[in-house]
């Protein structure tokens, strides 16, 4: 049985939600009307894949948080420091500063194989 209290509670929620949805239709409808859509780079055009798609569900919310702060999440930063070191690898002569690049290529990759182990165990991946 449900508490009327919560019930209650659902239906503020609910119609708040619904409110907002109308207040943004209305937005959208009016900037259609002016032409401000349809002044817009992209206007008519496909949407861009940037990966929203293939990014699992529960991530897909704290990953387009941090992309519009312009913050890397930090798999992405493991990624990216990981292709730098491994360029650096490739471009290197000497052997001290090899081994010592080498050395931080098994860091990051251990840290990366760790943290989406961790993630898999866990279920968020």
């Amino acid at each position: 049985m449900t508490d009327p209290a919560e019930s209650e509670r659902r239906k503020k929620r609910d119609l708040l939600i619904q409110t907002q949805d109308d207040e943004i239709g209305k937005l959208i409808a009016r900037a259609y009307e002016t032409g401000e859509i349809q002044s817009a780079e992209s206007f008519g055009k496909p949407m861009k894949a940037d990966g929203f798609v293939e990014t699992p569900g529960e991530f897909r919310m704290p990953f387009k948080v941090l992309r519009n702060a312009d913050a890397v999440p930090p798999e992405i930063f493991m990624f990216r420091k990981r292709a730098e070191l491994r360029d650096a690898l490739e471009h290197t002569t000497d052997p001290a500063e090899a081994a010592r690049i080498r050395s931080q290529l098994n860091d990051i990759e251990q840290a990366i194989a760790l943290r989406l182990e961790g993630m898999r165990v866990s279920g968020r991946l």
